[in-house]
């Protein structure tokens, strides 16, 4: 039996409340956490000591500004508070490369006519977008906010500042499996691993009847795990490409006032 097409529209009002609802809270969070705090003499101190980067262990590139293409490659050392994780996953979901990778794996989707609950043509088309976004921003939800916020994990991206090609390519995969926590430590990536599962399984009750098997609902998974590896190494890369193209308004290079941090075992 095929899902009606109003199926994928009756989860978007649920996720849209979702997101409104924590939105005006946690905005004011990011205002109040971009106001500077009063230095005590301490950390004075430590500001005009010079940086020690632990290049056995590779530090990572600090970005001086917010990337718009990228919002989730680190631009400050500091750990995010709960609102602010929840507003990084609302800008993940609507993010350019979000949206173009929707767009692309929606038509990937219809080419090989997957999903055919949905049908073909325009029509068809729209409610695979609207259900790969939505999965992208359950994704987003699961992982950036809630599974981090419950597990203190940081689910920033961290570019890898010095290092061969192999060496960063390393990184970013690696960081598929291992994260960096709240503290700066490294941790597996439990939210970045069950995030992406848990919002496949809330996929079967808007997809299709025919794709809500076990079997289906784990192609899907390994699917997006291999989306997220490919958006890491496109992460890793982003700031060297547009450095050499020197096109510095469409990304940001790395700040050089910013601390390098390694991260502790």
């Amino acid at each position: 039996m095929e899902l009606t097409a109003s199926a994928p529209q009756r989860f978007f009002p649920i996720l849209a409340a979702l997101l409104l609802t924590g939105y005006a809270g946690a905005a004011q969070q990011r205002v109040m956490a971009n106001l500077p705090d009063a230095p005590t003499p301490k950390q004075q101190a430590e500001a005009q000591q010079p940086a020690k980067a632990d290049h056995s262990r590779g530090t990572y590139a600090i970005l001086s500004r917010r990337s718009f293409f990228f919002p989730d490659l680190a631009y400050t050392s500091q750990s995010l508070t709960g609102g602010q994780k929840f507003l990084l996953a609302v800008d993940q979901t609507v993010a350019p490369s979000a949206l173009i990778v929707t767009a692309a794996s929606a038509g990937i989707t219809q080419a090989r006519n997957s999903w055919p609950g949905y049908g073909q043509g325009a029509e068809g088309y729209g409610k695979r977008y609207g259900a790969t976004l939505a999965i992208n921003a359950s994704t987003n939800m699961f992982g950036t906010f809630l599974l981090s916020s419950a597990l203190h994990h940081d689910p920033r991206y961290f570019v890898l500042a010095h290092g061969t090609f192999s060496q960063k390519v390393g990184h970013a995969l690696k960081s598929v499996l291992v994260t960096r926590t709240d503290a700066g430590r490294s941790a597996p990536n439990i939210s970045g691993i069950l995030g992406p599962l848990g919002a496949e399984g809330l996929a079967n009750t808007y997809l299709p009847d025919a794709e809500r098997t076990a079997s289906d609902t784990f192609e899907r998974y390994g699917i997006q795990m291999a989306v997220i590896a490919g958006g890491n190494l496109a992460r890793e890369f982003w700031p060297a490409i547009f450095k050499t193209l020197h096109i510095g308004k469409v990304v940001p290079a790395s700040n050089p006032s910013a601390r390098s941090e390694s991260v502790r075992p």
